[in-house]
């Protein structure tokens, strides 16, 4: 297919505190085949120097818009949201067909976008696409386990229809906001693809902008209680991270933020809908993958030969 026949498409960046990595995004958007319509980039109430180099390149490319949200005085996914919301409303008068929310510390290729956009034309059903993504230490997830159904929030490309039929993405502030975006458009019945012919670079290690590993991997825990995870899923997931640097603690940390919110009773910020279809899929995966067999009274346990990554 003709890049001049590939979909339009407008992307929205939220930007806090981003100054030692953007220009290197900006500059990955510079040298795609295929630009978008409009690039929205939201400093989410940044106080470096992110501001003025999104200014700079806004000046000098019309497609490029800047505006500056009010600062916060804590950091969490909720403030994203709203800062995404902010770029949203900038494109609503704009004829596009595809919608990205692209992070602000990763690079890429330059067919990057030409990439995923023919994915999306060669499939009407799917909904949101993307890649995995690299961390700077070259780790990235196992996709021999991983489902290709989950999209990497570093850059999730939607379909303007499938976008907006789950109402965009959801304020919350604990995190798992693109966690939540991909399974509720897989509840409206779209496809959702990560295509690993492709990557994307991460500068910035997952989880860490304001805290530890540590207290990231509390929080990872935390997060999966209020995403709804099976505790079958969550004990396996548990087992995975400990296999990873650091090893012990990084599992250690999840389990045990997952344990916390558990007895607390956290609230959850989804519906009783949502957390059942999440975990049937997650026992089919574990049904499919390591051996758990599963039926309408219990679920039994088959010892499985490895367990690799469950996300």
């Amino acid at each position: 297919m003709a890049l001049q026949d590939l979909p339009n498409y407008v992307l929205i960046t939220p930007a806090r505190n981003e100054a030692q990595y953007i220009e290197a995004t900006i500059k990955s958007v510079l040298a795609q085949s295929t630009r978008p319509v409009r690039w929205v980039i939201v400093s989410d109430g940044s106080t470096d120097g992110t501001d003025d180099i999104a200014r700079q390149y806004a000046r000098q490319h019309e497609w490029i818009e800047f505006i500056r949200m009010p600062e916060r005085t804590e950091r969490h996914f909720a403030g994203k949201v709203w800062a995404l919301k902010a770029g949203e409303a900038r494109v609503a008068g704009l004829s596009y067909d595809v919608i990205a929310n692209l992070d602000a510390d990763i690079t890429f290729r330059g067919d990057y976008f030409s990439f995923l956009l023919g994915k999306l034309d060669a499939d009407p059903q799917l909904g949101i696409v993307g890649t995995p993504y690299v961390e700077t230490t070259g780790e990235t997830y196992n996709y021999s386990f991983t489902s290709r159904d989950h999209v990497s929030g570093a850059c999730q490309v939607f379909r303007r229809e499938c976008f907006e039929a789950i109402g965009g993405y959801s304020p919350i502030k604990l995190g798992a906001i693109d966690c939540i975006a991909v399974i509720s458009a897989r509840m409206k019945g779209w496809k959702t693809r990560t295509f690993t012919e492709h990557v994307c670079y991460h500068h910035r290690p997952t989880g860490t902008a304001q805290q530890s590993l540590w207290k990231a991997g509390i929080a990872t825990g935390a997060m999966d209680h209020a995403m709804g995870n099976h505790p079958l899923w969550q004990f396996f997931r548990v087992i995975y991270q400990t296999s990873r640097k650091p090893y012990v603690l990084r599992g250690l940390a999840v389990g045990i933020g997952f344990l916390n919110a558990t007895i607390r009773h956290d609230n959850r910020p989804v519906t009783r809908k949502f957390i059942t279809f999440l975990r049937s899929e997650q026992l089919l995966r574990l049904k499919q993958k390591i051996g758990i067999k599963i039926n309408s009274s219990r679920t039994n346990l088959v010892a499985p030969r490895g367990v690799r990554e469950i996300r």
